[in-house]
């Protein structure tokens, strides 16, 4: 681990006019940003089209084999080329390369050999040099992949900075699975309409434990004349049991908690989260512009996989 670390770290001396060229080269580019490479470096380029595609870098990846048995069709005019090599002197990449030029395509190096055939060959070279491999017998990729990863990295990170890529932007490419739904659900996305509790301040106790039970939320919003101006929760009941012996002349607004946690319905649900752990609460009650929306519960969130 201490071996490629050091690798990696050494990578930063190599940054030069050829790294912020390369980079801006690929920003101002029309056409896509194709990655190509053999062995253990073609899985690194698969690797960095995720990273790229993922923030905003439309990309392909093209295997350098199959690209000299037909797959070179997709690089089409305006594309510009990331070919990745540690030696630069492979039978396929040696192929490769002069087809490329003769198509007329920008052609970025990255590779550990700048005096490589593909070095030579190439617009722009960035260096990915390492002194040996991490392998005790100096031949597995190991620091050599490793480097042409972080040099990926380095340049999609840079792009996300050109281009301002925020959270936002991020989501769009990620709507699925627990980070997509951090960055995408919005509380109005989570509530259920047909579950919306709610009882007059002059309601019955017997009314309000039969609303809360009924629409199951262990919650009830109390409302006069469409403003919600409390709320009852199965904690408040079970207070008033312990503290009373009868409860027949007592209303909602007698044992309701005054200015209830509000959310809007447009909020973020990872943001109505915050706001329940910080004020350790499971319910949060949902309003528009002064009108009752609904309840959303710790407990839905929780189901959704958001934490």
């Amino acid at each position: 681990m201490l071996s490629e670390s050091q690798s990696i770290a050494k990578l930063t001396d190599f940054l030069d006019e050829n790294f912020i060229e390369a980079t801006q080269n690929i920003y101002n580019s029309k056409g896509r940003l194709v990655v190509t490479g053999i062995g253990k470096s073609a899985i690194i380029a698969q690797k960095m089209v995720a990273s790229f595609n993922s923030t905003g870098t439309p990309s392909l990846f093209l295997h350098a084999s199959e690209a000299i048995h037909g797959d070179l069709g997709m690089v089409q005019n305006e594309d510009i080329v990331i070919c990745i090599s540690k030696s630069g002197n492979s039978p396929e990449i040696k192929v490769l390369v002069p087809l490329l030029k003769r198509f007329g395509n920008t052609l970025i190096a990255i590779t550990g050999n700048t005096t490589s055939f593909l070095a030579k060959g190439s617009d722009f070279v960035l260096n990915t040099t390492v002194d040996a491999e991490a392998c005790p017998n100096n031949l597995a990729p190991t620091n050599s992949t490793t480097a042409q990863l972080v040099m990926g990295d380095a340049i999609a990170v840079c792009l996300m900075e050109m281009r301002d890529f925020k959270a936002e932007d991020f989501a769009v490419y990620h709507p699925g699975g627990a980070l997509g739904k951090k960055l995408l659900l919005r509380v109005k996305d989570m509530l259920e309409h047909t579950l919306k509790p709610m009882v007059a301040p002059d309601a019955s106790i017997k009314k309000v434990i039969f609303e809360i039970s009924e629409k199951r939320l262990g919650v009830t919003a109390v409302v006069d004349q469409d403003k919600v101006i409390g709320i009852i929760t199965d904690g408040d009941i079970r207070r008033m049991l312990n503290d009373r012996d009868s409860f027949a002349d007592l209303t909602a607004k007698d044992i309701m908690t005054k200015n209830p946690k509000l959310v809007s319905s447009t909020a973020m649900v990872v943001d109505a989260l915050n706001t329940l752990e910080d004020f350790s609460i499971t319910q949060l009650v949902v309003v528009d512009n002064g009108e009752y929306k609904g309840v959303l519960h710790l407990h839905d969130i929780l189901k959704e996989g958001i934490v």
